[in-house]
């Protein structure tokens, strides 16, 4: 298994543990120390926000200086950026959204820190630029016009396009939180709205698991439709109690099959050889000591790696003769006995 698969994650994902209902419980580790862990952790990817690689409010000398001195710095240590995603949805100009609000300043700003996070793309040598339309979507139903959102999209998405004939736009897609209704919710949105665009070739998927589930979807058929029109891009694997909030748990620590199911169709249709990353965004249990609040990242990986040697270890032939029969209940029972070591 050894150099199939590449391993990212975001540097929000070792955090101090605050949460709407608390404060900080550890002391923050440096930026540094986050990519001397994803070395030692066999690690080679960073997934970005825009200002999780540079200060945007500083002037472009100086951000294009200090993103010269962290793509060094990525460079020396064997790690590459995998992404930039413009975040948008922190800003108080974005207070209904970004490119979908229906206030013209706020989709000006939008669009001006979009283009930017693509120039932000270019300096650190990565393509792909994620959208995760946090708040492009509504809380009561007639505060937005749901066909204008749609045409937003597209003119959003063809204004970065146009920015840059290198760059991909991967959309993540999430179905609430933190709005009521997300417009665009799933993979299949996000491809129609593609359809539309200047460069649909340019335009795919980055499937999370929570985000499925809380959809009321199953992770690894968003994962098998996307991989049928040639589309996933990339993936944010975690894992997830039922339809709550997003809970970002370790990725099969809440449903082992359900992990099971994407690692198989991932490893099944070669998700990796052109150089897909097997990305994780997973929250700290704040409940961690500081010393050991790297270890979701390490245990998913590792689940990951783990469930690939099942996965290749199962009697593909013997799973064909039980569809053909219609045996879906020793179906069932065989991916059980796989997933628990028997015979």
């Amino acid at each position: 298994m050894a150099g199939e698969y590449r391993f990212s994650f975001g540097p929000w994902n070792i955090h101090e543990g605050a949460d709407p209902f608390g404060p900080a419980v550890r002391e923050p580790f440096s930026f540094k120390e986050k990519l001397d862990f994803a070395v030692k952790a066999g690690f080679s990817g960073i997934q970005f926000h825009d200002d999780d690689a540079v200060d945007v409010s500083l002037p472009v000398a100086e951000q294009d200086k200090r993103l010269a001195e962290l793509k060094k710095m990525l460079d020396d240590m064997g790690l590459e950026a995998e992404f930039i995603a413009p975040r948008l949805w922190e800003h108080p100009m974005t207070i209904d959204g970004g490119w979908t609000s229906n206030s013209a300043e706020a989709r000006k700003y939008a669009f001006e820190r979009s283009k930017r996070a693509v120039d932000i793309a270019g300096a650190l040598g990565t393509r792909n630029i994620v959208l995760w339309p946090a708040r492009e979507g509504t809380y009561i139903r007639e505060a937005k016009d749901p066909k204008v959102a749609a045409d937003r999209f597209v003119e959003y998405i063809d204004t970065l396009l146009a920015r840059d004939k290198n760059i991909r736009i991967l959309g993540e897609m999430k179905p609430n939180e933190p709005m009521d209704s997300a417009f665009c919710p799933t993979t299949g949105h996000f491809l129609a709205i593609a359809s539309r665009t200047i460069d649909p070739s340019r335009v795919g998927i980055l499937i999370e698991s929570a985000h499925a589930i809380l959809a009321n979807l199953e992770p690894s058929e968003e994962m098998g439709f996307a991989l049928s029109f040639g589309k996933l891009w990339g993936v944010h694997l975690n894992d997830q109690n039922s339809l709550k909030f997003d809970e970002d748990k370790t990725f099969g620590s809440a449903n082992l099959g359900r992990a099971f199911s994407q690692v198989y169709i991932l490893d099944k249709y070669g998700y990796g050889k052109n150089g897909e990353y097997v990305g994780l965004d997973i929250k700290v249990l704040r409940t961690q000591p500081r010393e050991v609040s790297m270890k979701h990242l390490v245990n998913s990986k590792r689940m990951f790696e783990m469930l690939v040697e099942k996965v290749r270890a199962c009697n593909e032939n013997y799973i064909e003769e039980l569809r053909q029969k219609r045996d879906y209940e020793e179906l069932s029972f065989y991916i059980s006995k796989v997933l628990m070591g028997g015979e």
